[in-house]
């Protein structure tokens, strides 16, 4: 059974950065493709960031782009998420997901439910 572990969350002024980190472990198949989704107090879960289990595709939610990073570290079995230019819309509950192979379609990747595994999130809160 995969284990999916969040860290990194916490309370952060507007304009502030976090990184968030998910460790995996257990599990028969390593190569997954790793994302993170977010619940919200004004929004139901959504969809932020993904990435390929060699690193080289990434996919982002418009209302992140340009302002999160999606990493991996293939070695420890990370997948992390850089936050900057943080704003009071971006708090939430942060869920690591990760998708074992065959793997999502760039379509089903949207939707939490598809994915194989997910950790319990951890919270980020943005004040102003």
């Amino acid at each position: 059974q995969v284990r999916l572990i969040e860290t990194g969350g916490g309370l952060v002024q507007a304009g502030g950065s976090l990184r968030l980190s998910c460790a995996a472990s257990g599990g028969t198949d390593s190569r997954y493709v790793m994302g993170w989704f977010r619940h919200g107090p004004e929004s139901d879960r959504e969809f932020v960031a993904a990435i390929t289990w060699s690193g080289g595709g990434t996919s982002y939610a418009g209302s992140v782009k340009g302002r999160f990073t999606i990493s991996r570290d293939n070695a420890k079995n990370t997948v992390y998420l850089q936050m900057s230019s943080l704003k009071p819309e971006d708090t939430a509950v942060y869920y690591c997901a990760a998708d074992s192979p065959p793997y999502l379609t760039r379509s089903s990747q949207f939707t939490f439910e598809n994915w194989d595994y997910w950790g319990q999130g951890t919270q980020v809160t943005v004040s102003s």
